[in-house]
């Protein structure tokens, strides 16, 4: 049964279909369009604490990824297809369209922020400016992956072992999974309110979740680099504003030169680290609606 977090009263759940997948979320505010896509393990959930201050400005359109929250967990595939980051992009659009939202902004963290780069890639005429948070590029990451960043970043390597056993221990205890991975970073778990952590929970137990999880982490490591290859093989580069926010206390920050990665991606590009850690939108709620207010436009 899907359930709203109070600071949601607001907003409208809604569910669209595509392709025969049920795509869960919420809209909300009034102005622009302003796409918000949430990172692992988590939901749309995870933007309670700015939600209702940038529906003042914005109409929202949180999204559910396929695989997480209330929406569909799609059957795994060979070649990991239905969870690329494609797939998820084309759901977002589809989202924003049937909301009649053929232009719009996007607010992106972690897993929802690497859609949201494959939203801006291939359709680039839908995606007007992209604040992401704290990401680099997919496949710069990898590539530049060393043993300070695999000792953080554990997960991305245990996820994409073949079935069925990283899905098995997950589902063996999926409380334990999210608190886990969450719990381990700068903050810990008092970052996160006891409700939306609860959410994160209701959903990391739904059947399919711990096989679509891991067919997410899947694709990334297999067909969304192909993707990402055949962009910088075609000279594709984003020519959308980009502003990416990272935490300093995490691991991305300190592993990885952020600006330059995606500057070498991206036309135009400008970003900072914040006194945070990965979960921004959590952590540090004040200063991301200070940077999302001067970035995003509202008129």
């Amino acid at each position: 049964m899907r359930r709203m977090l109070a600071d949601f009263h607001d907003f409208t759940p809604f569910t669209i279909e595509r392709d025969g997948l049920r795509i869960a979320g919420l809209r909300g505010g009034r102005g622009a369009p302003l796409l918000l896509l949430h990172g692992h393990p988590q939901t749309h959930a995870m933007w309670h604490r700015v939600a209702p201050a940038l529906a003042e400005r914005f109409t929202l359109v949180l999204v559910d990824l396929r695989g997480y929250g209330d929406s569909a967990r799609p059957a795994p595939d060979a070649t990991h297809a239905a969870h690329s980051k494609r797939e998820m992009a084309r759901d977002a659009l589809a989202a924003m369209r049937h909301h009649g939202f053929d232009r719009f902004q996007v607010l992106a963290h972690d897993r929802g922020a690497r859609v949201a780069h494959r939203l801006a890639a291939d359709h680039p005429t839908a995606v007007e400016r992209l604040l992401l948070l704290d990401i680099a590029p997919t496949l710069a990451m990898y590539e530049r992956t060393g043993e300070a960043f695999a000792r953080a970043y554990w997960h991305w390597f245990f996820l994409i072992q073949p079935p069925p056993l990283p899905e098995t221990l997950i589902a063996s205890d999926p409380a334990r999974y999210v608190r886990s991975v969450m719990g381990a970073r700068h903050a810990g778990l008092a970052a996160f309110a006891p409700e939306a952590l609860a959410a994160y929970e209701r959903a990391a137990a739904l059947p399919g979740t711990a096989e679509s999880i891991c067919e997410d982490y899947r694709a990334s490591a297999g067909i969304d680099l192909e993707h990402d290859r055949a962009d910088i093989a075609a000279g594709r580069r984003l020519a959308q504003p980009l502003r990416v926010l990272w935490g300093a206390h995490g691991a991305v920050g300190r592993n990885f030169d952020v600006l330059a990665l995606w500057r070498a991606r991206a036309d135009q590009v400008d970003g900072q680290a914040l006194p945070c850690g990965h979960y921004i939108a959590e952590e540090a709620p004040a200063l991301l609606l200070d940077e999302a207010r001067a970035f995003f436009r509202h008129a």
